[in-house]
């Protein structure tokens, strides 16, 4: 009797542990911004605004056009985004719209701290002027600003403890152009630092386990652009090149943990242990793409954004969006596309995408 009972009861456990098991199996979502235009001059119909995709299901969770730049709250119920110049949120099934920001000036890359409770997003007075950081409460409120200058402040990086994050400030150049350095800041406006030092660009900053990844290079877009990998400190201590080579190597993202590294070189996609260890190839991109891309949560997949050139001035490039397997080295997914050329139907996929977080950073 005693051992009919034991077997009962793990026949239970086992019973229980199924369902959770296929819900961890579920494929993670993915918002991102789409707006199509099919037809041409007086035909012309738009449609887009932000969606969430679910492996190979989509839906629409908003229709307004001026939509995008998503970023998720760490718990991952929130959605914060981009509307003509300002700030709102709303819920991941596209309820509880809010407006967070609201005035003439021009706000844009949102994303939360680390505690959900605060987001940090970049200002401009109005288009095409220099960017300042500023940061909100996540349900309105409470704006302040953390860096402004006359020169350019943007690419924020927050640490994983929420309470620093580290920025790119571009300074104008007598005689034209720019110079490009990291600084960090802690979250209330104090203690600015200066992170890098010598005469390249530093930009794209993120945060690892150990301190801060980054490119280092020539930031400028175009055929004069390069960048290798570079790593130090959160203090800036210890500068140290970790991918090199003849071609440029541009740093996508770090993973949840802390410990891996996204990049791409040779139109390739690759994957590298911080700490060390070789690159591995995760993923081909065509010649002349443009592309950028994110871990999943569990690190198992990564989410690619990819555009080719346009062949001249009155045809488009193509643009995807797809869900790449790390281990597997296939595509599952493919949650949006648009073709190239003079196609009955153009439009844009946002370059901010993002992806629902199933739990924080584990450093």
């Amino acid at each position: 009797m005693q051992n009919r009972t034991i077997f009962a009861a793990l026949l239970a456990v086992l019973a229980l542990a199924v369902p959770a098991a296929s819900a961890s199996a579920a494929p993670q979502a993915l918002v991102f911004s789409r707006v199509t235009t099919s037809g041409h001059g007086a035909d012309a119909v738009e449609h887009g605004g932000l969606y969430i995709a679910r492996g190979e299901h989509v839906d629409q969770l908003t229709d307004d056009l001026a939509d995008a730049e998503p970023a998720f709250s760490p718990d991952g119920v929130t959605i914060a985004f981009v509307r003509d110049g300002d700030l709102f949120s709303m819920r991941p099934d596209g309820t509880g719209e809010r407006q967070i920001t609201s005035g003439a000036e021009v706000d844009s890359q949102p994303q939360f701290s680390a505690d959900g409770r605060t987001i940090v997003f970049e200002r401009r007075i109005g288009t095409g002027a220099p960017r300042d950081l500023y940061a909100v409460g996540a349900r309105g409120g409470g704006l302040h600003v953390l860096a402004a200058s006359p020169a350019d402040e943007h690419e924020a990086a927050l640490s994983p403890n929420g309470k620093v994050l580290a920025f790119v400030r571009s300074v104008a150049e007598t005689g034209g152009g720019s110079s490009d350095a990291i600084f960090s800041i802690r979250l209330n406006g104090g203690g600015l630092i200066r992170l890098s030092r010598g005469g390249d660009d530093a930009f794209a900053p993120h945060y690892f386990a150990g301190g801060i990844v980054f490119d280092r290079g020539e930031s400028s877009e175009g055929p004069a652009g390069f960048s290798d990998i570079y790593a130090m400190g959160a203090d800036g201590a210890k500068p140290h090149k970790l991918v090199g080579g003849a071609s440029s190597v541009y740093l996508q993202d770090v993973s949840a943990d802390g410990k891996t590294m996204l990049f791409t070189r040779y139109e390739s996609l690759c994957e590298k242990p911080i700490a060390g260890g070789a690159p591995h190839k995760i993923g081909a991109l065509e010649d002349d793409v443009t592309a950028s891309a994110r871990f999943s949560p569990d690190g198992r997949n990564v989410a690619v954004r990819a555009e080719t050139e346009a062949e001249d001035a009155d045809s488009t490039g193509a643009q995807r969006l797809y869900v790449l397997s790390i281990r597997g080295r296939i595509e599952l997914s493919e949650p949006a596309s648009i073709g190239a050329g003079e196609s009955e139907t153009a439009g844009e996929i946002g370059s901010g995408f993002a992806w629902q977080p199933n739990a924080r950073a584990a450093y």
